[in-house]
């Protein structure tokens, strides 16, 4: 579906437009500020020169890589001074409502008549995400694109800092990008693992190289020339050593972060593996309920048994995470946390519709004190999020297509509820930083645009 604008070209595009209100005979000001910036980095969006109480509508639209368009909007009415200023004024409706300065993108969702159970995924990481923001007359919700904005500007967000290379890894059979920080080295390593069904993500890895990481994203459901069978725990650990035996990386400063399964992989690696000893590792919404103790075609073909547990819902939205309840008792079907011996941050949502996270941390904790290592446990679980836990500001995805083992497409149901779901992904960020920063490094690093 065509977005209502064009994106404006590259040198022009980060100079505020202004247009003449015939309503107000002023020029309204819009700016963004910064209007180039990392994707994890707060802007300041003030819009000037109104009437004083005036009331208008902030909208944001993106055209995603896939040609998608997503928008967001907030009602506001300026101040005596006619100046809306949206880290400090409430939206009183639109996609968000209250005082939140990142409601533009976190409640971006698409438009209407778009395709149904779509999902915004960045995948050139070497162009920015750029995010139209306009300024209407009035509270409005819809006709956007039949509407003439009052000023309109651009913003460009990234999740490559300058000087972060970005490295293809094909080597001994497995399959990756690495992204290195900019600047001599060595840095710390971090092994990123994404979902059982997601294939080779990277954004996340290089957002975490723009703060200092030496992050391989690793691809383990379909790499290239091999197959399923082939990827064991033997794939990652040499993952795990291409990456530690890297000359950018600093070898006794190694670290693991795994989302859903790839945080059962994350558990299992660690507590078992006899070549990945990470100094600390992070599992968002995983279990350790999924032992990955052999190839990973077995390991799917077991969850895929479980399938017959799968309720839907009056959407027909598939609800997964029944099909690791009850925690067995029987320690042969999950993980032995008590093997784990480095720093281990848990983060959950309650309203994970994937997988029983919160109950699944609840038995890791319990494992952990008997074995004499809870002090190495941290968890975090966050009210009314879901289970796509991602950095700061991605819109939040409650049920999304989702491509299974035969092909076959389902709508998977997430869960979580917009706003404490933001709020759970840009806290968890910040928690997951420090924590890294704490056990793999000594002094602060944070790269700016």
């Amino acid at each position: 579906m065509k977005c209502w604008s064009t994106l404006i070209g590259r040198f022009i595009m980060l100079a505020p437009i202004r247009t003449v209100s015939t309503e107000s005979r002023r020029c309204p000001l819009l700016t963004v500020q910064p209007c180039r910036g990392m994707v994890d980095e707060k802007f300041q969006v003030v819009i000037k020169n109104l009437l004083p109480n005036q009331e208008v509508t902030l909208h944001s639209l993106h055209q995603s890589e896939d040609k998608d368009c997503w928008e967001a909007f907030g009602h506001y009415i300026s101040d005596e001074h006619g100046t809306v200023t949206v880290a400090k004024d409430e939206s009183l409706g639109g996609t968000y409502e209250g005082t939140e300065q990142m409601g533009l993108l976190w409640s971006l969702r698409p438009v209407p008549g778009s395709r149904p159970a779509i999902r915004l995924r960045k995948t050139n990481l070497l162009t920015p995400m750029v995010v139209n923001i306009s300024v209407y007359s009035g509270h409005t919700s819809q006709g956007f694109s039949q509407t003439s904005a009052l000023a309109t500007t651009v913003t460009e967000r990234w999740y490559m800092a300058p000087g972060v290379q970005r490295v293809d890894i094909r080597e001994n059979g497995v399959q990756g990008t690495l992204f290195l920080p900019p600047g001599p080295g060595p840095y710390p390593g971090v092994l990123d693992l994404w979902g059982g069904s997601a294939g080779l993500i990277e954004y996340r890895s290089a957002l975490l190289a723009s703060h200092g990481f030496a992050c391989m994203a690793l691809e383990y459901t379909t790499p290239a020339k091999l197959k399923k069978t082939d990827v064991n725990n033997t794939y990652f650990e040499k993952a795990y050593k291409i990456l530690q035996n890297h000359p950018l990386v600093q070898k006794d400063k190694m670290a693991m972060l795994g989302l859903c399964f790839g945080s059962a992989i994350t558990f299992s690696m660690t507590a078992y593996s006899s070549v990945i000893k990470p100094q600390c590792c992070v599992c968002i919404s995983g279990s350790h309920v999924v032992p990955v103790d052999k190839c990973i075609f077995e390991v799917l073909e077991d969850m895929k048994r479980r399938m017959g547990k799968v309720p839907v819902n009056e959407d027909n939205h598939l609800i997964h995470r029944d099909t690791i309840l009850p925690i067995p008792s029987d320690p042969d079907l999950k993980v032995d946390a008590g093997r784990i011996k480095c720093p281990i941050m848990l983060v959950n949502g309650t309203d994970d519709q994937n997988w029983a996270t919160v109950e699944s941390a609840q038995d890791i904790e319990m494992i952990m004190e008997k074995a004499g290592n809870r002090h190495l446990l941290t968890v975090f679980t966050y009210p009314d999020a879901g289970h796509l836990i991602e950095p700061p500001y991605t819109p939040h995805f409650r049920a999304t297509n989702v491509l299974l083992h035969k092909k076959e497409k389902v709508v998977m149901l997430w869960g979580g509820q917009t706003k404490p779901h933001a709020y759970a992904q840009e806290d968890s960020w910040e928690k997951i930083l420090a924590f890294f920063q704490e056990h793999l490094y000594s002094s602060n690093f944070k790269a700016k645009l």
